[in-house]
């Protein structure tokens, strides 16, 4: 037994009225040294329901010390005492036999009365000696089973720290390897084989081929794109290209090629116009002499063979002629209205060849020039392109480096978070209060943090707290939290197991529902058949029922009309009712009509 448990029976003993609301492992912490067991021991022992005052004696001694008188104490008392015993001494002697008779026996009564509580203390002991060689026998079992488990778990914990190891060393050499891949100098850069990063890489070969390329490029252009070259191409617009018009005057600067060549091709129209002019007059008048030579000749000739007529003849033929010569004239000055015009065209469109030739040499030039303009942009494209991907290749590479510094960032910050946490775990077990104890207590010492926060953890907030928190009521917490645990897997379990239930019934039913809906093809109904077939049925009896109703209405209202006007069918009516409702009431009212009946009958007989 507990000494706060032998304590509080010791108390519940000797009639303490509040011993019952008392907890014995509370008061373990006052009796932990051996000087405080063995004033329990003496407690418990000596002390009995004698040595307790009881209320007389309480209130007898509560007015004595209201009375203000002298209360004898220690020696005092002793000298009254040896004084009283002088005096009856020496008035009787017979009663000083009688007293010692007395004594003697009340002596013998309290020897017998101390044997007895000396036997029910041995056998009480030895029941406590039994009792304690059982628990010895169960703490041994503990132990050997406590050792094993801490065998165990120290197996465990070793394995543990080993793979813990390895996993440290293995995280310090790849944080190594990372390390070098991210911190060298130059003198360290002929170790390195191979580049990690696009930052490591020296791009002065790429740059010396690009300036190469640019310096080759520019070379080119200026061979390709001489100057003076775009304003050639800019010259050759429509508006250098047109026809002469020679009846304008020209107005141009004599230093300028393009004035110099239109004075050209109006130079060549000019002359063009008056080579056809003088052609024309040379035409006229050869046509005029042959037509001449032709009048002649068929004049002589119609001469030589017929001989004149007369003059009217003559003069109708002069007439006629004179007629043709003005519708000649007439024709002669539509062609010379028309002529000049028909000239100045066919002069301007002499120079066209030209024009077209001065044209495609300027197209030819101009196509050159685009296509060499297409072959320097591309070339510039390309190192343009080259220069981007570039930059976005470390752009790309920055946004990592970013993302990874961010990261070790994070890291470090969990990594020192967790070393100041075990750090204070350290010092808190290192406390010499947790790691070791002189004397096992059952009590949570009041600086032992840690427990207390997880006593209070397990306790939680519902529950009413304790005076004295024991490593027993946390063990009991931690039990009851086991079994909180355990039964919430099992509800977690049988969930689980109703929901995988619900979800294949669901997918069952689904599945009817697809079949019903699609019924077997790929396409949705959105109407069955017999379903259909039903509702129409279904419709159809309803109808008849609404039929049925209103035929029975219409038969209510014709039944109800004759029952207010035929007195008969009134009472056999209410006859029904009676035969059907009230089959007594019925009874006498036929037996009142029998006798009725009767009594006419006699009466009129007699």
């Amino acid at each position: 037994m507990n000494c706060g448990n032998q304590f509080v029976e010791t108390l519940r003993k000797i009639g303490y009225p509040k011993a019952a609301q008392l907890n014995g492992e509370d008061f373990d912490w006052l009796f932990e040294t051996e000087e405080d067991k063995s004033f329990l021991e003496w407690f418990c022992g000596n002390v009995s329901e004698q040595h307790v005052l009881a209320e007389k004696e309480l209130q007898a001694f509560d007015a004595l010390l209201k009375s203000g008188k002298p209360i004898l104490e220690a020696a005092a008392l002793d000298e009254v005492l040896t004084t009283c015993k002088t005096l009856d001494s020496k008035s009787s002697g017979m009663e000083e036999e009688e007293e010692e008779v007395r004594k003697l026996q009340e002596e013998f009564q309290a020897l017998q009365k101390i044997k007895n509580l000396k036997i029910h203390r041995r056998n009480k002991l030895q029941v406590m000696a039994s009792t304690n060689s059982h628990t010895s026998l169960k703490l041994n079992d503990k132990a050997e089973e406590a050792a094993k488990i801490l065998k165990e778990e120290q197996g465990i914990f070793t394995a543990i720290n080993t793979k813990l190891n390895n996993e440290l060393h293995s995280f310090t050499d790849r944080i190594k390897k990372l390390t070098f891949f991210f911190k060298f100098s130059d003198s360290e850069q002929g170790l390195r084989p191979h580049p990690v990063f696009l930052s490591q890489l020296a791009l002065d070969k790429y740059l010396c081929q690009e300036e190469e390329s640019t310096a080759a490029l520019t070379s080119y252009t200026k061979k390709q794109f001489f100057q003076g070259i775009s304003e050639l191409v800019e010259s050759s617009n429509e508006e250098n290209f047109q026809l002469v018009d020679i009846s304008k005057p020209l107005i141009c600067d004599e230093s300028n090629e393009v004035c110099k060549e239109r004075l050209e091709m109006a130079r060549l129209q000019m002359a063009y116009i008056c080579a056809q002019h003088q052609l024309i007059q040379l035409k006229a008048t050869d046509l005029s002499i042959n037509s001449a030579v032709q009048w002649a000749e068929t004049n002589l000739q119609s001469l030589k063979n017929k001989t004149f007529g007369k003059e009217e003849n003559f003069e109708a033929r002069i007439s006629s002629l004179n007629s043709e010569i003005s519708n000649i004239k007439k024709h002669l000055t539509q062609i010379n209205d028309i002529l000049p015009s028909l000239v100045k065209e066919n002069a301007q469109l002499l120079n066209m060849p030209v024009v077209k030739g001065d044209f495609d040499l300027q197209i030819a030039r101009q196509d050159y020039y685009t296509s060499r303009q297409d072959q320097v942009c591309d070339q510039l494209l390309k190192q343009k392109a080259s220069f981007e991907l570039l930059q976005l290749a470390y752009e790309i590479e920055l946004r990592k480096h970013r993302d990874i510094h961010h990261l070790l960032e994070n890291i470090i910050q969990d990594l020192k978070q967790n070393s100041n946490s075990l750090e204070r775990r350290l010092e808190m077990m290192s406390e010499p209060l947790i790691s070791q104890h002189a004397v096992p207590r059952n009590t949570i010492d009041s600086r032992d943090d840690a427990s207390h926060r997880l006593y209070k953890l397990l306790e939680g907030e519902t529950q009413k707290q304790q005076l004295f928190r024991t490593h027993k009521g946390m063990e009991q917490l931690s039990e009851k939290l086991k079994q909180d645990i355990s039964s919430v897997q099992d509800r977690l379990s049988v969930a689980s197991q109703e929901q995988s239930l619900f979800l294949s019934k669901l997918d069952s039913d689904l599945d009817a529902l697809c079949d019903s809906l699609y019924c077997g093809g790929n396409q949705i109904l959105l109407s069955n058949q017999e379903l259909t077939e039903q509702l129409y049925q279904l419709e159809a009896n309803v109808n008849k029922l609404n039929q049925l109703i209103m035929d029975l209405l219409a038969d209510r209202k014709a039944k109800r009309k004759v029952l207010e006007t035929n007195m008969q069918h009134q009472m056999e009516r209410k006859l029904y009712v009676y035969f059907f409702k009230d089959e007594d009431y019925l009874k006498d009212i036929v037996e009142k009509l029998e006798h009725q009946s009767q009594a006419q009958t006699i009466g009129l007989e007699d």
